[in-house]
Order: C-alpha cells, then sequence, then structure tokens
C-alpha cells in the first residue's frame, strides 16, 4: 500500500497550485478555436449525477467533485484541492495505482480505466466502490482533465452476502424451534455492548471500530448456527441430557465454525467456534481462558446468556431482569470477562428495553 506522507512522483514541487473550482460556479474551458471543450460547474450533467463523481487533473489535482460524491466520502476525506493519490492511496493496492498513473499520463486503454476501492474508516462503516476513469474531453487526443465515477456497491454485496447466510441460520431455527426471537434480541444487545466499548476509548478494545460495530450486530445470530448439525432427539429433549448428549451437543460449536468458515469475516467463525468459552477456562470446545477468547466471542456469550436467563424454556422459568443481572454479576471472572461484565452493568437497563421491545409472542 502506498504511503500516505509520500507525495506523488510525477509532481512537480515548482508547479504553480491549482485553483480548486467551486461547483457553484459556472467555468467553461475553450480550445484554441474558443470552442467550450469541458465545463465544471452547476450546469454540468456530471455535477447533477446521482453518480458519485469526482475530476482530477493530469498530475491527478482533485479539481472538484459532484455532491454526491462529497456525500459519499464524508467522514472519509477532503476531497477538492488535494491530490487523487494522497486522498486514496489506501483504497487501492499498489498495482491499481500504477496502472492508473499510466492510463493518464501514457493513455494506455484509450485514457480509461477501471477497478475497485475498499474505503475504510474507524468511524464509518467500510465502503466498497466500483471505480471508473474516463477522459472528460472525449474529442481530445491527449485529455486535460478526467472524471472519475464511483459507484458505490456496498449495501449490494452486503445484502447478497449475508442472504446466503440467513437463509443457513433460517434452516438452523426449524432445528431448535423453542428459541423465538433469541437470536434477534442477541444481535441487539451484541451490537449495544460493542457500541458503549467504542465509546468508552479503552485503548484495550481499539479494535472495535464501525465495522465490527456493524458486523457483530448480524453475526451475534449466528453464534448457534451449527446445532443444525445436532440430533433433533437432543436438541428438544424436555429435562436434563446425559454426559453422552453433552458431548454431541458441545458439537455444535465446532459445527458451527465448519459452516461460517466461508464467510470472509473471521469473525463469524470465532463466534460460533468459542461462545461457550468461558473467562476461567471451564467452557468448550478447547477450554480457552481470559483474552484467549476473541473479544466478539466474549461480548456474545453475555448477550446470549442474559437473554437465556429471562427466557422461558421446557426446563426453566423466566428469570426478571433484575435477578438476570445478578447472575451475571456472579459470573464476573468465572463466566465472563469482569470488564464486559461492568459494560454490562453500565448498560443493563439498554438490555432490558431490548428485551422488552423484542419479546417472544405467547
Amino acid at each position: 500500500m502506498a504511503d500516505l506522507d509520500k507525495e506523488p512522483e510525477i509532481l512537480d514541487e515548482d508547479l504553480e497550485p491549482l485553483e480548486v473550482l467551486d461547483i457553484d460556479d459556472e467555468v467553461v474551458e475553450e480550445d484554441e478555436e474558443g470552442g467550450s471543450s469541458f465545463i465544471l460547474g452547476k450546469s454540468s450533467p456530471f455535477m447533477t449525477s446521482v453518480f458519485p463523481v469526482l475530476f482530477i487533473d493530469k498530475k491527478l489535482k482533485i479539481l472538484c467533485a459532484n455532491e454526491a460524491c462529497e456525500n459519499l466520502f464524508t467522514g472519509f476525506f477532503e476531497l477538492a484541492g488535494n491530490y487523487f493519490i494522497d486522498v486514496f492511496n489506501r483504497a487501492f493496492d499498489l498495482e491499481d495505482i500504477r496502472k492508473m498513473r499510466e492510463t493518464i499520463l501514457d493513455g494506455s486503454n484509450g485514457y480509461s480505466w477501471k477497478g475497485e476501492a475498499r474505503i475504510k474508516s474507524r468511524n464509518v462503516t467500510t465502503v466498497q466502490t466500483k471505480v471508473y476513469i474516463f477522459p472528460a474531453e472525449l474529442n481530445y487526443e491527449e485529455p486535460a482533465e478526467f472524471v472519475v465515477m464511483f459507484d458505490d456497491v456496498t449495501e449490494e454485496n452486503k445484502r447478497l452476502l449475508r442472504s446466503v447466510f440467513m437463509s443457513l441460520l433460517e434452516a438452523s431455527k426449524l432445528k431448535d424451534n423453542d428459541t423465538g426471537k433469541h437470536i434477534v434480541r442477541v444481535n441487539y444487545y451484541a451490537k449495544r455492548m460493542s457500541e458503549e466499548l467504542f465509546r468508552s476509548k479503552n485503548p484495550k478494545y481499539n479494535r472495535i471500530d464501525a465495522d465490527f460495530i456493524d458486523n457483530i450486530g448480524f453475526l451475534a445470530s449466528m453464534h448457534d448456527v451449527g446445532k443444525i448439525g445436532t440430533p433433533d432427539d437432543i436438541l428438544n429433549k424436555e429435562g436434563p441430557l446425559s454426559d453422552w448428549e453433552w458431548t454431541v451437543m458441545r458439537e455444535h460449536t465446532k459445527n458451527g465454525a465448519f459452516i461460517l468458515s466461508t464467510y470472509p469475516n473471521p469473525m463469524a467463525k470465532e463466534i460460533a467456534l468459542s461462545h461457550h468459552e468461558r473467562w476461567d477456562g471451564a467452557g468448550y470446545p478447547y477450554q480457552l481462558s481470559g483474552e484467549m477468547i476473541p473479544l466478539a466471542a466474549r461480548i456474545t456469550t453475555i448477550a446470549d446468556v442474559y437473554d437465556a436467563l429471562r427466557m422461558e424454556r421446557s426446563y426453566k422459568p423466566a428469570l426478571s431482569h433484575e435477578v438476570a443481572v445478578q447472575k451475571m454479576l456472579e459470573g464476573k471472572n468465572s463466566h465472563f470477562d469482569p470488564f464486559l461484565v461492568d459494560v454490562f452493568i453500565e448498560i443493563n437497563k439498554d438490555f432490558e428495553k431490548i428485551h422488552d421491545k423484542n419479546k417472544d409472542e405467547s
């Protein structure tokens, strides 16, 4: 990946600074015969396009961006007046950057290029776009300005990916039909706790960013997907399980990790495999302890256990919020990450609200 602090090699330090154009200005550049070659300003169809568009010159200086482009990258970059490579270098690999420069400088592929960019920020969820670069002045043999058009495919990709795994989750629910809206609530609890950890700015949990929060808000619900491989007579047995039945039941963690191993974010596999591990090492399947347990799994464990305490099952009554909170406190330093329990206590009323708003139908 290119160095953010390094200026592009094509730049000349002695060049006069270029004027940054305002999209509210009408700017018409004329060719040598006096004919207008290119319009920047609010009358340009590019500037009013629903597609995010920006303009760069041959030195890759960003001249201006339309409103859609400014909106897309709000929270990521300041665009106008900066150099394209300085702004977007972390969004492309080095080979893509090399090809873009060749396209603009040498005219490869008819001065046109297409590729993909992945723009990431701690405070904003990752944006995935298709990127197209082509001359703004199609009638010029050596164009001086270029259009960079972005096609935001973030939600489309996310929706397609998650729909596939949601079908697996629905199939697992058919096996374990006594859970109601449990998985919905677990998602909300896990997301709420992650938001609180993000706001705390504790360096111990600085891996939590906008993407972490967004992902756990979907993947926490997948924690028991491995139960799709658990025999029905064990999964839905009334009363306590025998030792050998517990051995079979515990295999759902490994089964879930196997099912989710193809999910592109490792968080999915971590949650499925480790949400029954305990802080003191007495959990399963691998008796991990402390921070050896992935953070996403530790968060999901608290969400899962709290909701299980609040649920009525064939073998237990539902507990009140107050009793459930007390039970969670009793598990501090043994079952649960003690710091996460402290966070849970601080926001326990939010857990109660989530539960009450998403109650199972009688």
